[in-house]
């Protein structure tokens, strides 16, 4: 299987980004693809907008067998949310888990008017209602297989395949 070339998707998402941003957004990234994700398209958007990133451990519904993970950082947004417009940020989709598990983190920080998921890949396997509203490419692997957005040796984004240790 050929891999998609993250750079390019990272640049469509900034483009898509940037056609619906205003003053009433803020940028959240998930940790750890979607945090990176947003530092990369930041300098490169139209306006400068509030961000934060959410660290979805705490929330997941399975976290008391995947136990925390050792890069974990906590959440931070350090604006007010309430009545803002979000757009969440993650490299990839799958079953709506860790989407779900970020909402609720955000709405411990106050009610947001919107919330809009933007991804690089959706691998279309959904287990929760929750899809994203944008996104850059679909992509079906086997279940024992995921992909991991991760630096070459020149510091580009790139992805790679990985079984699951499951």
């Amino acid at each position: 299987m050929t891999l998609p070339n993250a750079e390019n998707l990272i640049e469509s998402l900034k483009n898509k980004i940037n056609t619906i941003i205003d003053s009433n957004t803020v940028l959240i990234g998930v940790q750890r693809g979607g945090e990176l994700i947003l530092q990369k398209i930041l300098p490169d958007l139209r306006q400068h907008l509030a961000t934060g990133s959410i660290d979805t451990s705490f929330y997941r519904d399975d976290f008391s067998s995947r136990g925390l993970k050792i890069k974990n950082k906590p959440s931070k947004i350090d604006t007010e949310i309430d009545g803002k417009n979000i757009i969440l940020i993650d490299d990839i989709f799958s079953t709506g888990r860790t989407v779900r598990a970020a909402m609720n983190e955000i709405f411990d920080y106050g009610r947001p008017s919107k919330i809009i998921l933007a991804v690089l890949i959706d691998r279309n396997e959904q287990e929760l209602p929750i899809t994203p509203q944008i996104y850059i490419e679909k992509i079906s692997l086997p279940k024992n297989q995921h992909l991991e957005l991760a630096f070459d040796q020149n510091k580009k984004f790139i992805f790679q395949l990985k079984e699951n240790n499951v």
